[in-house]
């Protein structure tokens, strides 16, 4: 897959390819939201392969139906909200400037004001997904690590290609060493692309250490100003390792942080 590199920052990247950014429709630049069913899951790591403490215990949540964007938000939804004054913030594309690549660079507050702006412009109600509909999307009715079962290749994802030894996988191969445009692999059973690695996905919840007293109603877990002070990311990420990647796996960063394989996904309220 060719692309180019170049020495400018984000802003620079779309006055060439993107300058008409206030005329394009930005219904245009919105990714197609699936609907996920509702459902109860177990919640944690239900495979007993390669578990942390923080997956665990493991538990029952109820989830309500919702929907979930197909792909990451791309660069170029977020560089209209920047050209419409919405976004203060302009990431670094890390010189990677082929379209339709997932943003990064975003911090969870950064995350806000995109969330305020968008839906101001579209009328939704646009949020991040809470962790436990993030896994429950993931799994996609699955109990084995990963969607695709107890391994997977980088055929179907993007990390640094080593194996899964925690079930005996095999199939060590290509670290691409960049992230890649949103929708690269196939998606899962919900219609959903890049839920493993690619790019970390920031979800709505504050960080707790496990899963004593987590909601069991699929809602967004809150909690006191230090344990808010970080929140989780889920999915792994194109410099992470395999292990990193399972639909248990979960980990967290300070709520203003910003790196080059951290991104989100929206999902959406049917109420």
């Amino acid at each position: 897959m060719g692309f180019i590199r170049r020495s400018v920052g984000f802003m620079s990247f779309f006055l060439i390819p993107f300058s008409l950014l206030a005329e394009t429709d930005l219904e245009s630049l919105l990714p197609e939201m699936v609907d996920i069913p509702t459902g109860q899951f177990k919640m944690g790591c239900v495979s007993g392969i390669d578990c942390k403490p923080r997956e665990k215990p493991v538990h029952n949540v109820r989830i309500s139906s919702f929907q979930m964007a197909k792909t990451e938000v791309t660069t170029e939804l977020w560089a209209a909200c920047v050209d419409a004054k919405g976004c203060t913030h302009i990431p670094d594309n890390n010189g990677w400037v082929e379209p339709n690549m997932p943003v990064r660079y975003v911090s969870w507050d950064d995350l806000q004001i995109f969330l305020t702006w968008l839906n101001s412009e579209t009328g939704s109600n646009y949020r991040l997904p809470s962790e436990s509909e993030w896994e429950y999307a993931a799994r996609a009715g699955t109990a084995t690590p990963f969607h695709t079962g107890p391994c997977i290749t980088p055929e179907q994802a993007n990390f640094e290609g080593n194996i899964f030894l925690g079930a005996g996988c095999e199939h060590q191969t290509e670290n691409r060493k960049r992230a890649l445009p949103v929708a690269s692999f196939e998606a899962n059973a919900f219609g959903l692309h890049d839920m493993h690695g690619n790019v970390w996905e920031w979800v709505q919840d504050c960080w707790h250490f496990n899963y004593d007293g987590a909601p069991a109603d699929g809602s967004a877990w809150t909690g006191s100003g230090s344990q808010c002070e970080r929140h989780v990311m889920r999915g792994g990420t194109w410099h992470g390792s395999v292990s990193y990647m399972r639909s248990a796996y979960r980990f967290r960063y300070p709520r203003e942080i910003r790196t080059g394989g951290l991104g989100f996904r929206l999902a959406r309220s049917f109420n």
